[in-house]
């Protein structure tokens, strides 16, 4: 086995063991929405925001086996206010010819060298989740769904 899937399999088995589970107690459900890249199923608590474990973005890293990435999805093509683009919030995802998501990602290590951060990782996915999910709801955009 090489060093990207060791860091896959490592990642995958963390995610379904103890992140997954860990939310899904804390109200989140699976998610019915599918993610145009990453073949997993996703998290939401409202299905406004979805949450997305991404396991292959750096599984090719040396410290691949400490971190993984997250995607915070708001699966519509909409117009969003400009206060909520940005790295800090969200930017595009292409899905279709003319569609696309409106996406969040954000690295997250949940061990540095042999100190294991979970709870501190689990409590960083929910804060950001929730922060995300407010900025949706203060800027009124989510009263213009469907």
């Amino acid at each position: 086995m090489n060093l990207k899937e060791a860091n896959e399999l490592f990642r995958r088995a963390i995610i379904k063991a103890y992140f997954e589970p860990q939310l899904l107690k804390m109200d989140y459900r699976k998610s019915t929405v599918k993610h145009p890249a990453i073949g997993d199923d996703g998290l939401t608590v409202d299905s406004i925001l979805h949450l997305y474990f991404d396991v292959v973005t750096g599984n090719d890293y040396p410290d691949g086996d400490e971190w993984f990435s997250v995607e915070y999805i708001f699966p519509h093509s909409i117009k969003l206010h400009d206060s909520l683009k940005g790295p800090d919030y969200f930017t595009t995802l292409s899905v279709s010819e003319g569609k696309h998501y409106w996406r969040h990602r954000e690295l997250v290590r949940f061990k540095y060298g042999k100190s294991k951060k979970l709870q501190e990782s689990l409590e960083f996915l929910d804060k950001k989740y929730k922060e995300l999910s407010k900025g949706l709801h203060d800027s009124g955009v989510v009263n213009q769904l469907d």
